[in-house]
């Protein structure tokens, strides 16, 4: 499933971050948060190329910082 290191990293990285503003949309009752930490938690299941883990990655976690309420 993770064909470098760098995947690797980043999946852990990105999934990190998605867990705490999961948490953070749940307790605040905040949807916008919830749905990209849900979003930043599950696509690296389904991205296999590194460059693209990381721009996938990169945009939700800047979307978090843009959509925030």
């Amino acid at each position: 499933m993770f064909g470098s290191p760098a995947t690797l990293f980043g999946s852990m990285v990105f999934g990190a971050i998605g867990f705490v503003a999961f948490m953070y949309g749940k307790k605040m009752t905040a949807w916008k948060p919830m749905v990209i930490g849900g979003a930043l938690m599950a696509f690296p299941y389904f991205v296999t190329q590194t460059w693209a883990l990381y721009a996938i990655g990169c945009a939700l976690s800047a979307a978090l910082y843009f959509f925030r309420d």
